[in-house]
């Protein structure tokens, strides 16, 4: 009997093997519906089918061919293996700037999801994406240790102006770093001021930045120079349902941001 290792070498080194299980795992086919799919010769498909054959992989039944239990459990496992590969080549470049261990999804969630990093012609575009959702969104929501002079900017716009709602948690040190500059101070007082937004500051700190930009996460991740390295944003439903909770969370064990606070 060959080993684990050896029977995921024999699918990894054909796509046509991965393909071919793959598609009697969803369903009955026909060897020339195979071919049709595939665009594997018939010789190829002779060999594939006849090597699942006696790994039990699959049976002949009639002129169709479908997937056995233990097929499909290959199948299932194989594709599962290559998205977690898919998954973490993707995230290769920035998982050094994860905060992992506030973030209690799993990371398969974050497959689909749009990664921005600096370039030398596009050093901003982290940035520049997240602005670019917020001059459009609705709602706001946010829990972060740092709020940055250019969102403070179009948030505050786009709420004092009736366009947008926003909340947000904030760590104390978030807070005093904008009070400590004059204009950056009235940007934020001018905002606490509107009607559609409510802030909250927590003594104890906020371990990441998270933007909930309508219905998209969007994921602020920086070094430990507090340099911007990349962003993260996606729509998807774990990842939000992950997001709110916490924002729920740090909002509770929070304090209203009192605007008195604020004075020079």
């Amino acid at each position: 009997m060959e080993s684990a290792l050896e029977e995921i070498e024999f699918l990894a080194l054909s796509s046509n093997r991965v393909e071919v299980l793959g598609l009697l795992a969803a369903g009955r086919c026909t060897r020339t519906e195979l071919a049709d799919a595939t665009g594997a010769s018939q010789a190829t498909l002779g060999r594939i089918l006849s090597d699942f054959e006696d790994r039990s992989w699959i049976r002949h039944d009639g002129s169709e061919y479908v997937a056995t239990a233990t097929g499909r459990l290959v199948a299932e496992g194989f594709t599962e293996l290559q998205e977690i590969l898919e998954t973490e080549a993707k995230l290769r470049e920035i998982v050094d700037y994860l905060p992992t261990h506030a973030m209690d999804f799993d990371l398969r969630r974050l497959s689909d999801a749009t990664i921005t990093v600096p370039s030398a012609t596009r050093p901003n575009a982290p940035l520049g994406r997240l602005l670019g959702f917020l001059r459009e969104a609705d709602e706001v929501r946010a829990f972060s240790h740092t709020f940055n002079e250019q969102a403070l900017r179009v948030v505050r716009e786009r709420v004092t102006a009736g366009d947008q709602r926003f909340t947000g948690v904030f760590g104390r040190s978030a807070i005093e770093a904008l009070a400590d500059e004059s204009e950056l101070r009235r940007q934020l007082e001018a905002l606490l001021a509107a009607a559609d937004a409510e802030i909250r500051v927590r003594e104890e700190g906020v371990p990441i930045a998270i933007m909930i930009v309508d219905g998209v996460v969007y994921l602020l991740l920086r070094d430990e120079n507090g340099v911007l390295r990349a962003s993260v944003d996606t729509d998807d439903d774990a990842v939000r349902a992950w997001a709110e909770d916490s924002l729920d969370h740090y909002w509770r064990t929070a304090t209203p941001l009192e605007p008195e606070t604020l004075s020079e």
